[in-house]
């Protein structure tokens, strides 16, 4: 059976503590790799190997820094598809998915490679007589990134590469559910160049959590995953003077006005809540449909659903794959299981589905719920798989309240014709990405990433211009310099009479 084991110091380092953890194929339920897991004095190992490098590598050029990241863009690029069977074989996503995974972390690398543009300091000359100010931003040292299972190469690549670009080292602990892409893009990462040290890498379980979040010499650390864990991280790393950001669950939300193309709205609520088998937190989770849009919008929705093709993530017919463990698939399941008895309309029951030929997967299908009460378990509650739920609303303000009375505040999105409404929506509804007929906000990666509310502890949202500010800390310079001309200082040139 294959092992993943850890990356360290620029090679992969066999675990020692005799503890490993299953990774199966999703598809199959069958286990296929196991993954150490790695005792505190192994995290000590790698973040000791950060600290080395780091005192060559915080001083490096900028040219030298952006001539690996640009080698490594290209080698990245050309492993595309490599990548993308990786995370299917260990997450079960569609390759479809898997590719656009891999493409939308290249695009964090490619703003990396332009960190020479973000690092660019200020300067305010004569600000008295003789006096310069000047602002620069250095980096912290070594810095940590915990990722979780849903997008195992992209979440790693929101944080690593702008880390390094910024001159820092980086200890990462990815998901121990699907561990190979992250050792495969530090491979990758040495091959472009990348000196040992600059980029680890160790697998394990909250024994190495709680060590990076304690470890005196790492200064930050990045996080995504569920608000619990989320608060765990902001609140324990804090505790040990580090700085956090730490990016939570969510219940993204759907606003669909009478006046929407509802033809549009149902094809990108059925996208947005089924994509990735439901399993991202920029999932639309929930649907609400004001004034009398419901039932025409549930039909339509549903049309759309029994049409989804579900099977092996390497299947090309395959539009969704499974969930990622059977406990998961369990607990989704319960959900939909639960829900008429809280009042509400069951129209869709993906609970019993499975796929002839891999009845041990971890199959489920598209639930569709209608006319969910707000104190459901299925609306509080981030599911993280293929459920929908619809709320009705009869106006706009009523629906704006139920977006607005959620605990979490990750994404929402508005459909509508109506421009003036769209820009009051925008600034009055309390969530830190907003779309207008665009049904999944995520910013490109020259913007920022991050929620409101629950969605996000810490002040640093990912990537983007924040993403430099978290990475980097500030310093201003103020100078005074004799003039020549005052004849106190001899600088040393000949004088000619």
């Amino acid at each position: 059976m294959k092992t993943v084991n850890h990356w360290i110091d620029g090679k992969s380092v066999e675990g020692t503590s005799g503890t490993y953890g299953p990774v199966t194929d999703p598809a199959t339920g069958v286990v296929t790799t196991r993954v150490a897991f790695a005792t505190a004095e192994e995290v000590d190992a790698a973040v000791a190997a950060a600290k080395a490098a780091y005192g060559t590598w915080g001083g490096s050029s900028l040219a030298q820094r952006t001539a690996v990241l640009f080698r490594y863009r290209a080698l990245l690029d050309a492993h595309r598809e490599e990548l993308a069977r990786l995370i299917t074989a260990e997450h079960g996503k569609v390759h479809s998915d898997a590719l656009g995974e891999v493409a939308r972390g290249l695009e964090v690398v490619e703003l990396a490679c332009g960190i020479t543009q973000q690092l660019k300091g200020e300067l305010s000359t004569q600000v008295s007589s003789r006096v310069d100010v000047s602002a620069i931003r250095q980096p912290l040292g070594v810095v940590a990134g915990i990722t979780p299972f849903n997008f195992p190469a992209m979440v790693p690549m929101w944080m690593f590469p702008l880390a390094i670009a910024c001159g820092n080292t980086f200890v990462l602990k990815p998901s121990e559910k699907d561990p190979s892409s992250a050792i495969r893009l530090a491979e990758l990462a040495a091959e472009a160049g990348l000196p040992d040290g600059v980029l680890n890498v160790v697998n394990g379980d909250r024994v190495a959590v709680d060590r990076l979040l304690e470890h005196p010499d790492v200064a930050a650390v990045s996080f995504v995953g569920s608000t619990p864990i989320a608060r765990y991280i902001h609140t324990t790393a804090s505790a040990n003077g580090k700085r956090v950001q730490a990016l939570g669950g969510a219940k993204n939300h759907m606003l669909v006005l009478p006046d929407a193309d509802l033809d549009a709205a149902a094809d990108a609520a059925v996208s947005a809540a089924y994509g990735s088998a439901g399993e991202r937190c920029m999932a639309i989770s929930a649907v609400v449909a004001v004034g009398g849009t419901g039932d025409e919008l549930v039909a339509k929705i549903r049309e759309r659903a029994e049409k989804i093709k579900i099977g092996p993530g390497d299947d090309p017919a395959s539009e969704m794959g499974p969930l990622i463990t059977k406990d998961h698939r369990d607990k989704v399941a319960a959900y939909v299981a639960g829900a008429a008895a809280q009042g509400a309309e069951v129209v869709l029951d993906g609970t019993g589905f499975t796929v002839e030929g891999y009845e041990d997967g971890h199959w489920i299908g598209l639930s569709l719920l209608d006319k969910v009460p707000t104190d459901a378990d299925a609306y509080r509650d981030e599911i993280f798989g293929p459920v929908l739920c619809v709320l009705r609303a009869d106006t706009y303000e009523e629906g704006l309240a139920i977006v607005n009375a959620s605990p979490w505040g990750n994404g929402t999105a508005i459909f509508t014709r109506d421009g003036g409404m769209a820009r009051r929506f925008q600034l009055e509804v309390e969530a830190g990405m907003v779309g207008v007929n665009v049904p999944i906000p995520v910013p490109v990666g020259y913007h920022s990433f991050g929620g409101w509310k629950h969605s996000l502890f810490g002040d640093h949202h990912i990537y983007g211009n924040d993403g430099v500010r978290f990475y980097t800390r500030g310093k201003v310079v103020t100078t005074r310099w004799p003039d020549p001309a005052d004849g106190g200082v001899d600088l040393g040139f000949p004088h000619h009479g």
